[in-house]
């Protein structure tokens, strides 16, 4: 057996929380960039929707379900830098895209769809469905399949480009992209900016206002411990009333209980870019991991994720395992991928073992500590790995 690792004992406040997170008194729960934590306090929300459902009836639409894309996304606005109102809660992020693309005519002279290498797949699969309406899609290489460097996204925006898609946080690698540069550079030539905030929204600060992006996108699934279903969508408030996106419905128009029929008119305000009714049960699962990062504040869980994925990396490198994120914390997010042989089988006995991690192709073992980490648990996990290698059992 291998022996192990010297454990770091710093003050940390943020432990206080592992109590709301039922999940973390069993399982080494590494995993967070995949799905959060579920809060104790979000069964009490799920009990609060059954129980409105039951006594309110009908009622409970126009006393709070028919606006809870909104009040909700005023939560995801805190966390973001947008502003009351700015944010609509959607089914998910491809959802948010669809609606996004469908504002935009591809079919003149500026129809450039510029898209990173390390974008997350499920954006490219909208982006090239646009190919038909006269799109162009053009993608950014990654040449290593972790990094991209700023230099090459701005020299991809020129004057035909319409739209750029950015993933703040590229899911493979954890690879940071500099967003104000590439957005700056799109306006510049007169494009659009969509960033993907997946996997930085509630680990990483992110201000979209200060940033100009003009559309930004995420979800709840991870680091914002709001579980599925949950996907938001941000619009910059002055794009509103030249934007009328062709992925619509019944919620986006001005007075959608007049039920007029024929085309839409549009709402004046970001319920423009709704369609049809809400997941409301999502809506009330979401809302508790959303008040827990809002409570705890974004500045304080990126710096523990700053010391903790250090204290991780320098554990794997000691171990012998390549490290596939970026060493300047300037340049990752929240998850440290490690090069481990057969790493999909590995990752497999480490949850035998109640070690939570998971595998991606053409990356390795992802591996996400949060708030409610403890530094013990990051060294559990890698000498777990590492026995798991030196035994073998891979």
């Amino acid at each position: 057996m291998a022996a192990a690792f010297p454990v770091l004992t710093p003050m940390d406040s943020l432990l206080n929380w592992r109590k709301e997170f039922p999940i973390l008194a069993h399982t080494t729960y590494m995993i967070s960039h995949s799905l959060g934590a579920m809060p104790r306090r979000a069964a009490d929300s799920m009990q609060e929707y059954a129980d409105t459902w039951a006594t309110r009836g009908i009622r409970a639409w126009e006393e709070g379900w028919w606006v809870m894309p909104v009040t909700v996304g005023n939560l995801i606005g805190s966390i973001i830098g947008a502003g009351e109102g700015e944010v609509v809660m959607q089914q998910n992020v491809s959802i948010c895209q669809w609606i996004v693309t469908s504002c935009l005519d591809w079919s003149g002279p500026r129809n450039r769809l510029v898209t990173d290498g390390l974008n997350f797949p499920s954006n490219d699969y909208i982006y090239h469905r646009l190919e038909k309406q006269g799109a162009e899609v053009v993608t950014v290489a990654s040449a290593d399949g972790m990094t991209l460097p700023t230099e090459a996204m701005l020299a991809a925006i020129d004057e035909r480009t319409r739209l750029v898609s950015v993933s703040h946080v590229a899911f493979r690698s954890s690879w940071v992209q500099d967003l104000e540069a590439i957005t700056r550079r799109a306006h510049e030539v007169g494009a659009m900016v969509v960033a993907d905030l997946y996997q930085s929204a509630g680990i990483l600060p992110v201000d979209v206002r200060a940033l100009g992006v003009d559309f930004a996108t995420g979800g709840s699934v991870k680091w914002l411990c709001g579980g599925p279903g949950a996907g938001y969508l941000y619009v910059r408030r002055d794009l509103w009333p030249q934007l009328e996106p062709a992925a619509t419905g019944w919620m986006a128009h001005r007075e959608p209980f007049g039920f007029e029929a024929g085309p839409i008119d549009y709402a004046p305000d970001a319920f423009r870019f709704l369609n049809g009714t809400p997941g409301v049960p999502a809506l009330y699962a979401a809302k508790s991991g959303y008040e827990i990062i809002n409570e705890i504040g974004v500045e304080a869980i990126r710096a523990k994720s700053v010391r903790q994925t250090s204290y991780l990396m320098d554990l794997a490198i000691e171990s012998g395992f390549p490290v596939r994120t970026p060493r300047n914390p300037s340049q990752r997010g929240g998850v440290v991928i490690l090069d481990v042989p057969e790493g999909k089988a590995v990752t497999k006995e480490l949850a035998k073992r109640e070690i939570l991690v998971d595998y991606r192709p053409a990356a390795g073992i992802r591996i996400a500590p949060h708030f409610y980490t403890t530094d013990d648990e990051i060294a559990h996990t890698v000498l777990a790995i590492r026995e798991i290698v030196d035994a073998g059992h891979s």
